[in-house]
């Protein structure tokens, strides 16, 4: 994971759950997300422009965003200072912070696993990533798939205050055991 100046915490689970932030405030749907070398390119489907539809029109457009490195540092500056102004903590996609939630508790997960290369899209509340997992020295070992349900995302979200303030390991993925929905590609 990259350092993003002035973040309080250089990991996955800040910066997914700023990006998170950002797809609720616009209100984007059907997610996919790729890992480049210099920030990500986010695209899903959202509402057009309040202006751009009449009442009886729910047609949602196609969006893509390239989040550079330093949007992203922005993203995360913006939800801390957005932190605990969400209407509810309760973890639906209805509510307005689903995607912040979400996104965190699949970053949490990244921070443990450690993967080089993320990729996933989203549908109907469940994910699926795709990560490139290193071996020993650094080297690629090989692709992984992980799945989460809409449910174990909701799981994941009601016991994440159990799990906040607990280190992170500083090497090595997690154990494999208790992990949603693992395969390997």
């Amino acid at each position: 994971m990259r350092i993003y100046e002035g973040s309080p915490r250089q990991d996955w689970e800040e910066v997914f759950r700023s990006i998170g932030a950002y797809v609720d405030r616009e209100r984007i749907k059907e997610l996919l997300l790729l890992e480049l070398d210099a920030g990500f390119i986010l695209q899903g489907m959202a509402m057009p422009a309040a202006g751009a539809r009449t009442e009886s029109e729910m047609t949602l457009i196609k969006v893509t965003r390239e989040l550079p490195d330093d949007e992203v540092a922005e993203l995360m500056e913006v939800a801390t200072t957005k932190r605990g102004t969400a209407p509810s903590d309760t973890p639906h996609a209805e509510i307005s912070n689903y995607y912040e939630q979400a996104m965190r508790v699949i970053g949490a997960y990244l921070d443990l696993n450690r993967p080089r290369d993320v990729f996933f899209f989203e549908q109907g509340g469940s994910f699926v990533l795709r990560l490139l997992m290193l071996g020993a020295g650094a080297a690629p070992m090989g692709h992984q798939l992980v799945e989460f349900t809409k449910d174990d995302i909701v799981s994941m979200i009601d016991a994440a205050p159990a799990q906040r303030n607990k280190p992170v390991p500083e090497s090595g993925p997690a154990p494999e055991s208790g992990s949603p929905g693992e395969t390997v590609a």
